[in-house]
C-alpha cells in the first residue's frame, strides 16, 4: 500500500464515513499483529519441533559398528529417502547382551567395508536406519519456522481483508439507501 494513501485513511475529512475510520483501524490493528504475531509463531513453531528432536535424540545411544559392505557410491547431494548427504550401508554392532547384530543404516560417503562408524540404537535397542543429525534438526526447525510465520502472517491478512469485504457490503447498502433518499426527495422515478 503507497504511502500516500496510508496517509490519507488517518487525515480528517467531513466526507469519511464511520466504515473509512474502521477500515483504518483494521489496517493498524493487522499491520501490529502480523509484525508481532507472526515471528511469535515462528519462533514457537521452531523451538517446539527442536525440543521435541532434542528429546528424541537423548532417548538414542550410540555405539561402534563396522561397515561389512561397501556401501553403494551416492551422486549428487540430494536423496529420496532423506538421508541427506549420506548413504545406506549394512552394519555390525554388538548388542548390551553380547550378541553380534546387523542392520541397516545411514552412514557418510566415502566409507568402505571394514571401516568403523557410529550408529544410533533406540530405547528398545534397535538400530535407526536414518537418525535426525543435528544440521538436519536445525534445517527442519528453521524451515517449519518459516512456514508458520508465513502462515500466521497470511491467515491475519486473510482475515483484514475478509473484514474489508464486509465493510464495503456496508458501505454499498449505506450507498444505496442514500441514493434511494435522494431520489425521492428529488421526486424522480426509475423505470
Amino acid at each position: 500500500m503507497p504511502l500516500k494513501k496510508i496517509r490519507r485513511l488517518w487525515l480528517r475529512s467531513p466526507l469519511k464515513r464511520g466504515t473509512d475510520v474502521a477500515e483504518s483501524w483494521m489496517l493498524l490493528a493487522t499491520a501490529v499483529l502480523i509484525a508481532v504475531t507472526a515471528p511469535a509463531a515462528g519462533v514457537a513453531a521452531a523451538s517446539a519441533l527442536d525440543a521435541a528432536s532434542q528429546r528424541q535424540s537423548h532417548e538414542w545411544r550410540s555405539v561402534s559398528a563396522v561397515l561389512t559392505e561397501d556401501p553403494p557410491a551416492r551422486i549428487g547431494v540430494g536423496s529420496a529417502d532423506g538421508a541427506g548427504g549420506r548413504v545406506l550401508a549394512t552394519v555390525r554392532w554388538t548388542a548390551t547382551d553380547g550378541t553380534a547384530r546387523t542392520g541397516e543404516t545411514a552412514v557418510p560417503p566415502g566409507l568402505r567395508a571394514g571401516d568403523r562408524t557410529t550408529a544410533r540404537l533406540d530405547r528398545h535397542g534397535s538400530l535407526l536406519r536414518n537418525p535426525v543429525t543435528p544440521d538436519d534438526a536445525v534445517a527442519q526447525s528453521i524451515a517449519v519456522g518459516i512456514v508458520a510465520a508465513s502462515g500466521t502472517g497470511l491467515l491475519l491478512f486473510g482475515a483484514d481483508k475478509a473484514g474489508v469485504a464486509l465493510l464495503n457490503r456496508r458501505r454499498y447498502a449505506q450507498w444505496e439507501k442514500d441514493w434511494a433518499e435522494t431520489d425521492s426527495q428529488w421526486g424522480h422515478r426509475q423505470p
